[in-house]
């Protein structure tokens, strides 16, 4: 389960460092921020793979996806991060 868990932070990190080196535009994210853009995008990844290979969202089941659908979940993420204003590191005024 430790194992689990420290693969599952690298992957996030490096799935979140591809993600806002894709995206253009400045982040204001450290290092925690980075990874759990990556870990939650190789969620949302998961959802938009389920959604539009089999046509209907099954919250309750874990699909993995790969690196590929987790970069494009992250950058999904990324992207209603900004369109949101909730980015971190954002003052909000």
């Amino acid at each position: 389960m430790l194992v689990f868990i420290v693969v599952l932070i690298v992957i996030g990190f490096v799935v979140g460092l591809i993600a806002r080196a894709l995206v253009p535009g400045r982040d204001n994210m450290g290092c925690i921020s980075t990874t759990l853009l990556g870990i939650v995008g190789s969620f949302v990844g998961g959802f938009l793979q389920q959604l539009i290979e089999y046509h209907h969202l099954e919250v309750h089941k874990f699909h993995t996806v790969g690196i590929i659908g987790s970069i494009l979940g992250a950058i999904v993420l990324l992207l209603l991060l900004r369109l949101t204003g909730l980015e971190p590191g954002r003052r909000r005024r």
